[in-house]
């Protein structure tokens, strides 16, 4: 007997070789229905895998992301065989499981077309209903090399041909298809129902421009329909909801052939983006912070200094002043330091905090460019704050505070990753083990839930990443909290202490948007370019019903302008009706439709985006109070979705 501890801590005692699906039985009937695959000490297995010690085990259902993946996975072998069925000939590349889907690469005479991508779903889904076993099979490498070279099948042997001379090599069979694979695999076949190919594209076999380009088929299955209709429709939104149609469409910036990856912003976008700069200003005001300005370019010596010379050079851009090498900078740390070490600092002086609204370059590559998402140019919002050791877990918890009020402020949900030391790292063990337990208890002090990436830090420290989650269930990571032993080090920051001597201080690098123009793109896509009342370009519109009330438009438009309500006139001859649709297409929060009655009484008609065409009736001082406590209170909009 061997004993097995369940998810709950639980311990069963099982005979040596009983396999994942049946200890799936024995705990219960719906949980051996539900099971797809099993975790043993962390790994995933197959249902069929035999436990033959003492271990952790997991039943995985697919009602999880691993489920999902493991299903997905299938779902790419099973379009494998369908392709093969289909278009005999067609040699195979690789197919993973990846994020919401899987996809396959294939070498084909035949071009594959969208016509071909509903044949193929349509073999699929008939193979699927075959009910064929997913059947592992261990074999050495001179077997399977010998089994794919009689297939023809190259691309596996050289797969094959990578792996080390005494590897155990693993293959799946579902019915007549036979894949390498190291797995895990669902059961069956039938368990694969909503499908859907998604899309053509060409992908260079390995990732290697030298090799030949193989056509790759895109795909996604879910565990029922109405998840997959979900994600269609969510799909369907986003292009809806595409920052860079809207930003067209709404006039809030542009982006041109003579300046890739450099966007230009245009006055309503402008609007917006001084909007929450401003807020951000207010914030950090109330909670100590400085704020300051680097320049962009600074010498060599300096980025030699700051490390990025050695471990980010590939990203920064260059020039030369009086024969010298400068760098444009990626970005504001090391302006920062500067800034500190320009005095004699005490201990009293410290935490010592300093934001910057720095303008940063970053060489990206024009493949990667989408809109305000992955720019060249771009403002971070960052923040150093210069501590004691003793401040440390103060300081990250008043980090974590604000962003936690900022997203509020949005209607962000967030989760939380801390990421570890990378291999391109610089600092001591000892420095690196210090920072990440820090950052480790401000987590669990504020009752966070958080996922450790493993070496995803940046070269100087570990890492805090907030990953906000928009109305489409996107997640998008834009605050970090990165705990800094090296740079002070580096840049010989020190303080006096009680005791008279120098001593080296700790730092924090923060964002909190991440940057103006991403987070721009984000709110864009999350609002549907219906922005809350207090960051939206245009507050209010005025609409005239007809030329003799543009004298009473015109009086309330002067009030609110003295009010910093942001407000425009529509006096075009047009119908009412006309105007009062084009104010909802440019989703203004408030349109305000004046004629006779309401110039009599000093009133309006108070149309609100979203709610309909009934406008509502009120006097002027009431809207002022009302559009006033709209944006102090920054609402968010009823039509958010």
């Amino acid at each position: 007997m061997i004993q097995v501890t369940l998810k709950d801590g639980s311990i069963r005692e099982v005979e040596q070789g009983t396999t994942i699906a049946e200890l799936a039985a024995a705990i219960s009937r719906g949980l051996a229905k539900a099971a797809v695959a099993g975790k043993v000490n962390d790994k995933l297995k197959d249902l069929s895998y035999p436990l033959m010690e003492n271990a952790a085990v997991e039943i995985i259902t697919l009602d999880s992301e691993e489920g999902l993946e493991v299903l997905r996975h299938s779902t790419s072998h099973l379009m494998a065989q369908a392709v093969e069925n289909l278009f005999p000939g067609t040699k195979l590349g690789i197919g993973p499981a990846i994020a919401k889907g899987f996809y396959y690469d294939f070498d084909s005479e035949h071009v594959f077309t969208p016509e071909d991508l509903e044949k193929i779903e349509k073999e699929m889904k008939r193979l699927a209903k075959e009910n064929y076993t997913y059947q592992r099979k261990e074999v050495s490498r001179t077997e399977a090399l010998d089994y794919f070279k009689r297939l023809g099948e190259n691309y596996k042997v050289e797969l094959i041909e990578g792996l080390p001379e005494d590897a155990t090599i693993s293959m799946y069979t579902q019915g007549n298809f036979t894949d390498l694979c190291a797995g895990p695999h669902i059961p069956s076949t039938s368990i694969i129902k909503a499908i859907k190919l998604m899309s053509l594209a060409g992908a260079y076999w390995r990732g290697n421009e030298k090799n030949k380009m193989l056509q790759r088929i895109y795909g996604t299955v879910f565990a029922k329909a109405a998840d997959l209709e979900d994600y269609l429709y969510k799909l369907e939104e986003a292009k809806r909801r595409d920052h860079r149609k809207l930003g067209l469409e709404l006039d809030l910036f542009s982006l041109h052939d003579e300046g890739p990856g450099f966007p230009f912003f245009h006055p309503k976008g402008m609007v917006l983006r001084n909007a929450l700069e401003d807020f951000w200003r207010q914030e950090h005001r109330k909670r100590g912070y400085q704020e300051i300005k680097t320049p962009i370019i600074l010498n060599r010596s300096l980025w030699e200094q700051s490390g990025h010379w050695d471990h980010y050079k590939e990203n920064m851009y260059f020039t030369k002043i009086d024969d010298q090498d400068f760098a444009v900078k990626p970005m504001n740390c090391p302006g920062g330091m500067i800034m500190y070490r320009t005095k004699l600092r005490s201990y009293r002086d410290l935490p010592l905090r300093v934001g910057e609204l720095g303008l940063v370059h970053r060489h990206e590559l024009s493949g990667a460019l989408h809109g305000l998402l992955r720019v060249r140019n771009f403002t971070q919002d960052d923040a150093h704050i210069f501590m004691l050791p003793s401040q440390i877990k103060e300081e990250l918890l008043g980090v974590i505070e604000l962003v936690d009020t900022f997203y509020k402020v949005f209607g962000f949900e967030y989760h939380v990753e801390l990421s570890t030391r990378p291999e391109d790292s610089m600092g001591s063990d000892e420095d690196w083990e210090a920072a990440t337990r820090a950052l480790q208890e401000a987590l669990e002090e504020r009752g966070l839930d958080y996922k450790i990436n493993e070496g995803d830090g940046a070269f100087y420290g570990p890492k805090i990443d907030f990953h906000v989650k928009d109305c489409l269930d996107r997640t998008w990571q834009c605050g970090t909290i990165q705990l800094d032993f090296q740079m002070p080090e580096k840049f010989d920051l020190t303080y006096v202490g009680e005791d008279g001597q120098k001593h080296r201080p700790v730092m924090i690098h923060r964002v909190i948007y991440g940057s103006i123009e991403r987070f721009i793109a984000l709110l864009t896509e999350h609002y549907a370019g219906a922005f809350p009342t207090w960051l939206a370009p245009v507050q209010v519109r005025i609409l005239p019903i007809s030329e003799r009330h543009q004298g009473y438009a015109k009086a309330l438009a002067a009030r609110f302008n003295e009010l910093d309500i942001r407000v425009e006139t529509d006096e075009r001859k047009e119908k009412v009706g006309y105007k009062i649709r084009e104010a909802q297409t440019e989703k203004i929060p408030y349109t305000l439709v004046v004629g006779d009655q309401e110039a009599e009484s000093d009133t309006v008609a108070v149309r609100r985006y979203g709610q309909g065409d009934a406008g509502e009736k009120m006097t002027v001082d009431a809207f002022v109070n009302l559009i006033q406590d709209d944006i102090k209170n920054k609402k968010l909009l009823t039509a958010l979705a």
